[in-house]
């Protein structure tokens, strides 16, 4: 049973990847996405798609993979040791997209589903995922768009379904060493596997599904709008936040280099140009400063009206 279930969401997240990249090629009008398969020495393998260079997007990725193995590997452990000596199937789709305009947000996302097995034992099954979004410039009507559509594909499974993975969110892409949040938060799962395989599929497609429905609106509403070198130069000074947080805290990098993972594929998410300045602060009453004493922190984002 359990890789009858391995078929069906590998088969849903095939689909999605394909869905994901026709509408972001479209969407960008200049570039596409070219495809790189590749196989993993100790057992499965891929496909990355990348666009580069484009009308919209300065890169983007969108990588399918399936990789299994006898052992799980120590960052998948550390939190479940009694999961240490299962073999392991992980498939899953991820995606970051790094606009050129600075008021186009960056955006992340990803669907996931693991199978840890031992003779004699039942199999050990769970979900996770979630999206995000990392804006430069405040623009409050985008962030309560991007919340909203979260919200709604959350709000079939329970009303509490989405301030929890909304605060796990907000919890889990926070730079601690920086004291702030990586973006402006959205969903984070993992471990899902209350209520039965059909429940929890169906939650991890309605995540999936409703990506487009949350991005596609902000780029297009943005990605017209006139910005300034010094824009873009804030933009990478930024972007390297970015960089941080995926090598020094995601644990899904951590997890695809432990695991033999393609070092090309798991470090697509970092963005291709990026800067630091030491002792950066933002201008009194700008928008960049506005962007860390307002965005850059958890929020009701639906809540009461913002300031």
């Amino acid at each position: 049973m359990a890789h009858a279930h391995l078929d069906e969401v590998k088969h849903y997240l095939l689909d999605l990847q394909d869905r994901l990249c026709q509408a972001l090629a479209a969407e960008d009008g200049q570039a596409d996405f070219r495809e790189d398969s590749w196989t993993r020495e100790e057992g499965g393998g891929g496909r990355s798609r990348v666009i580069e260079n484009g009308g919209v997007f300065e890169k983007g990725g969108v990588n399918f993979s399936h990789v299994y193995g006898a052992q799980l590997p120590p960052s998948a452990t550390a939190a479940r040791p009694e999961l240490t000596g299962r073999s392991f199937h992980a498939v899953g789709v991820s995606w970051v997209l790094h606009p050129e305009n600075p008021h186009v947000p960056t955006s992340h996302g990803n669907v996931r589903f693991f199978i840890a097995e031992k003779d004699g034992e039942a199999p050990v099954w769970w979900f996770g995922g979630g999206y995000d979004l990392t804006p430069f410039y405040p623009m409050l009507e985008d962030v309560r768009h991007w919340h909203r559509v979260a919200r709604d594909a959350c709000a079939p499974f329970g009303d509490d379904v989405y301030p929890r993975y909304k605060a796990w969110c907000d919890d889990y892409f926070y730079l601690k060493h920086r004291d702030e949040t990586r973006g402006v938060g959205g969903l984070f799962f993992d471990d899902l596997n209350a209520d039965g395989f059909e429940h929890c599929f169906a939650f991890q497609r309605a995540v999936g599904d409703s990506f487009l429905d949350a991005y596609l609106p902000i780029v297009q509403r943005r990605r017209g709008d006139d910005y300034t070198q010094q824009q873009r130069d804030f933009q990478l000074y930024r972007r390297g936040r970015y960089v941080e947080f995926n090598l020094v805290w995601d644990r899904g990098t951590l997890f695809g280099l432990q695991s033999g993972g393609r070092t090309e594929s798991i470090l697509m998410s970092l963005p291709p140009l990026a800067a630091w300045e030491y002792g950066f602060t933002p201008a009194p009453g700008s928008p960049e400063e506005t962007l860390y004493r307002d965005y850059l922190r958890p929020r009701d984002w639906l809540g009461e009206e913002a300031s």
